[in-house]
C-alpha cells in the first residue's frame, strides 16, 4: 500500500488514530480486529464515543480484547463529530490519562457514527481512518466529503455483502480514487479477514515510522 502525504504533525507522544464513519459500518469490530492483531506487538489503549451509552467499550471489554483499564468510554451528548472536532476536550483528556497511565504505542480514538461530514481534529489525532460499508450502495464513495476524502486511509467494509446489495466493488474502487487524490483505499470483509491485515500493516507502517521521526 502506498502512502500519500506525511502524517499530521498533531499532539507530541505516541501515534493516535482516529476511526470514523457512519453508524454500522464496523468502526468498532475493527478497533477489536487490530488490537487483537497488534496487541502481541504494541502497547495499545483505546477511547471509544457514544452519545448516551457506552456501548463500544462495552463491546470491546466482552470480547477480551484489551485490559479494561487500557479501554475508556466517553459519553459525548451530543453530535459525534462535536466531540472528536468541536470540542475535543472530553476525548482529549481520557486520551491523555491512558498516555499517562500506560504509555502506549499506539492509540485508538473510536468516533460514535456520524455522517460523511464527520472528521477528527489534529490537536486529538494524527491520521484518521474512515469507515463505510457497502449497504449503503455503490455510490457513497463518489458522494465525496471530508471524510471519504481527507481521511489518511478510507476502509470499505463489509465487501461480502456486495453481491446481496447488488453494490459494485469496482465502481466503488475507482469512485474513491478519483476524489481521494491518491489516499490508501482498502476493501475488505471483517468478517472473513478478522485479522485486518492490511488495516493492521498501514497503522504498522505509522507507527514505525513516528518512531523514527
Amino acid at each position: 500500500m502506498t502512502a500519500h502525504p506525511p502524517l499530521a504533525a498533531g499532539p507530541a507522544g505516541p501515534l493516535r488514530v482516529g476511526i470514523g464513519g457512519p453508524v454500522g459500518g464496523g468502526k468498532t469490530a475493527l478497533v477489536a480486529a487490530l488490537c487483537k492483531a497488534l496487541g502481541s506487538e504494541l502497547s495499545i489503549v483505546v477511547v471509544t464515543n457514544d452519545i448516551y451509552t457506552t456501548e463500544d467499550a462495552d463491546f470491546l471489554r466482552r470480547h477480551g480484547v484489551l485490559p479494561d483499564e487500557r479501554i475508556r468510554a466517553v459519553r459525548t451528548g451530543c453530535c459525534p463529530h462535536t466531540a472528536i472536532r468541536d470540542d475535543i476536550t472530553a476525548n482529549l483528556d481520557a486520551v491523555e490519562d491512558l498516555v499517562a497511565r500506560h504509555d502506549p504505542d499506539l492509540v485508538l480514538v473510536e468516533s460514535g457514527g456520524d455522517n460523511l461530514t464527520a472528521t477528527f481534529s489534529y490537536g486529538l489525532v494524527h491520521a484518521q481512518i474512515f469507515v463505510l460499508d457497502v449497504a449503503g450502495g455503490d455510490k457513497v464513495p463518489r458522494k465525496g466529503g471530508p471524510g471519504v476524502t481527507r481521511s489518511d486511509l478510507l476502509v470499505i467494509n463489509k465487501i461480502d455483502l456486495a453481491p446481496l446489495v447488488g453494490a459494485d466493488l469496482d465502481v466503488m474502487r475507482g469512485d474513491a480514487e478519483k476524489v481521494r487524490d491518491g489516499r490508501p483505499t482498502v476493501l475488505v470483509s471483517l468478517r472473513d479477514q478478522p485479522d485486518a491485515a492490511p488495516i493492521a500493516e498501514w497503522i504498522t507502517t505509522q507507527v514505525r515510522t513516528r518512531r523514527a521521526g
